[in-house]
């Protein structure tokens, strides 16, 4: 069953991937501030280590791990990296993720799929794997996975939107086998909407052996389009307000904007109905 100890709190342990940027950031931040250790994962180097030092400098207590989320043997060094230093792990956020928007799904490259899927399905699966044995054997901890309102909608966005609906199921079939087993570990998903995030500048930790897509007009607006609703959206901080309250209270699927709770119920009906979808602006 969903837990209702509070693991999010002073001395406790967080662990946050794609944490050197939006989201990522913002919850680190909000568990810092609460008084938590905070365990910041990133791809990004540079920008890791310049996360983690903001985060120093106002007095928390911070680990930096360069990890690639993709490759499972780092996610394993990443939760011996957190063990070792502060001996637990509380609360897990599977977050790190990219666009991956481009070409047409006929034209992606099999290893232009492997890289969102690598980042976006199989590191939350990494994480999972990697951390859950550990967290089970506390008095409790929680899982919270990065999807996005992508995942509940019509799959309008290739495979971002591939990887999000993916995730969505993954969060819920966890869910249930935790309790079928009587596992003290509660588990969210995280489905915002449009937030003040650098995902659709994805394309700067592109793999160094995977060539950019030659640039299209329908790409380009696809981009722009993408670009003025993230200036739009929310603040990660706002996101991380919403997460923490989920921790706190057991909640399982945490929207973040109730505007598009329209195009959920729209995509549901259409389901039942037969079809066929309706495009979603999410």
């Amino acid at each position: 069953m969903q837990q209702r100890t509070d693991v999010v709190g002073p001395g406790r342990v967080a662990v946050v991937t794609g944490a050197a940027s939006g989201i990522g950031f913002g919850l680190s931040e909000r568990f810092a501030c609460e008084g938590m250790r905070v365990v910041m994962a990133d791809i990004e180097q540079p920008a890791l280590a310049e996360a983690a030092e903001v985060l120093t400098g106002r007095g928390a207590e911070v680990l930096p791990v360069p990890t690639d989320v993709a490759r499972p043997e780092q996610l394993d060094s990443l939760r011996d990296r957190a063990l070792d230093a502060f001996g637990a792990v509380h609360v897990l956020c599977n977050n790190a993720g990219v666009a991956g928007l481009g070409r047409p799904v006929w034209e992606m490259t099999p290893r232009e799929w492997e890289w969102v899927l690598g980042v976006n399905l199989w590191g939350v699966i990494n994480g999972i794997r990697s951390f859950l044995p550990v967290m089970r054997a506390q008095e409790a901890a929680h899982i919270v996975n990065t999807a996005s309102v992508a995942g509940l909608v019509a799959g309008v966005l290739g495979p971002y939107s591939v990887t999000k609906h993916g995730v969505v199921a993954l969060s819920e079939a966890l869910y249930f086998q935790l309790l079928q087993r009587d596992v003290n570990v509660g588990v969210s998903v995280l489905c915002p909407g449009w937030v003040k995030t650098r995902i659709v500048d994805s394309d700067r930790n592109r793999p160094a052996d995977l060539e950019p897509p030659e640039p299209d007009a329908a790409m380009a607006l696809a981009r722009e389009l993408g670009r003025q609703m993230v200036e739009s959206g929310i603040e990660p901080a706002q996101v991380a307000g919403h997460v923490v309250e989920a921790i706190r209270s057991g909640r399982f699927y945490v929207l973040t904007h109730g505007e598009m709770n329209d195009a959920i119920q729209r995509r549901a009906e259409q389901v039942i109905a037969g079809g066929p979808p309706s495009p979603a602006l999410v």
